[in-house]
Parts: C-alpha cells; structure tokens; sequence
C-alpha cells in the first residue's frame, strides 16, 4: 500500500535528526509504503542500492544462519534510516515489526548527500558495535537492562518505555530464549524495577539500578 509523500518526519533534535533532514533534502523521497506486520521489505541476499527511512511503526533487521536460527541485529523506529550495505548485496533482511510507513530514499540527480549518508552510516555502525558489546559481555538480565535503556533514550522517555516487538523478537535480539525473557521481565518487576503496565509497555520504577546493571 503506498501513501503519497508529505515529505515530513518528526525526527529528534541532534546530529543523527539533521542528518536526516539533510538526507531527505539530498535525495528523492519517495512516497510512504504501508508494510503490514511480518511483511518483508528486501530480502537477505536481494541486490542493495536505496537506503530506507521509516515514519512510522518498527522495522527489524535479520539474518538467517545456517541451520535455520534466526538473528536479530536492529529494530529502526521512527526517523531512523537503514539499508546500509558494505557490498552489492543485502547480508540482512529487513521485516515490518508492528505495520510500519516506509520511504524509499535514492539518490538525486543534482547532489550527492554524502556527508549526511556518512554521519547515519557510523551511527548505524556505533549502535550495531554496542549490540555485539551486549551480546558478548553481559548477563542475560544486563542485555534485557539495556535494552529498556536504549529504547528509553530512542523514545525519550525514561519513565514510560513502548515496547512494540514480542517477546520472540527480543529474544532473538539479545540471543536469549522467549522463557528466559519472560522470566528476567519478572525478575526486574518483583525487583521494584521496573512495572509491566501491559504485554506492551514498560514503567521504569528504579532508573538507577537498570543503569548500574549496565555498567
């Protein structure tokens, strides 16, 4: 389903945020595509080329391994760009998390936005380098602490955290078990952590012990 363009995004006030708008301003957006949830957007192994910007929803980033185990490497929300590739082809597949609005953004024929492609680039490098630092040196109740973190700060909330991928999604993300997700939610909650106010969304009770787990 595709949407025609406003060409706006609410995106947030900081570097990454005006490397967008300078993208956006460099390139030829292209109108919104409605993706429903599950829906894939490239596939691993579809030759790369666009980047891709999201409006609206989540989109997940991931990788199928060799004997059929799937991986999550990144979830994008609103104002993130993705499809960065170091060669012709996409390593990843990219999927709708929860009905996502996305935009096509390729190059236009008058400028060359690449300082702005640059600065999202080494973000998108930066988040996927602290990803692997969780995955490789923490507990599994530390990679679902910063988790919330990082979705507290994306969102910029450090009370309320929206979480709009399931519990499989996480699991695969932090490379634990949908059981063990589910257990450590518990933990943090009967902890006086955190409060599960739905399957949803999280209320950050003890910031400090979350950021202390993280350290």
């Amino acid at each position: 389903m595709h949407i025609q363009p406003t060409f706006r995004v609410n995106q947030p006030t900081n570097a990454a945020g005006a490397g967008v708008s300078a993208l956006l301003t460099a390139m030829q957006p292209a109108a919104i595509t409605f993706y429903r949830a599950d829906a894939v957007i490239y596939a691993q192994g579809e030759a790369a080329g666009p980047l891709y910007l999201v409006e609206f929803g989540t989109v997940r980033i991931c990788r199928l391994t060799a004997d059929g185990r799937r991986l999550i490497s990144a979830f994008h929300a609103a104002g993130e760009v993705f499809g960065f590739e170091a060669g012709p082809e996409h390593e990843s597949y990219a999927e709708s998390v929860d009905g996502a609005g996305v935009r096509v953004l390729r190059t236009s024929c008058s400028e060359q936005p690449t300082g702005s492609m640059l600065l999202l680039a080494l973000k998108s490098l930066a988040r996927t380098q602290s990803h692997l630092m969780v995955l490789g040196r923490r507990t599994a109740n530390e990679r679902m602490a910063a988790l919330i973190l990082d979705l507290a700060e994306r969102q910029g909330d450090e009370k309320l955290v929206h979480l709009p991928m399931q519990r499989y999604d996480i699991a695969d993300y932090l490379g634990i078990t949908f059981e063990t997700v589910s257990r450590i939610l518990r933990v943090l909650k009967d902890q006086g952590v955190i409060r599960l106010r739905s399957i949803s969304e999280i209320e950050i009770l003890d910031l400090t012990a979350l950021q202390d787990m993280c350290d």
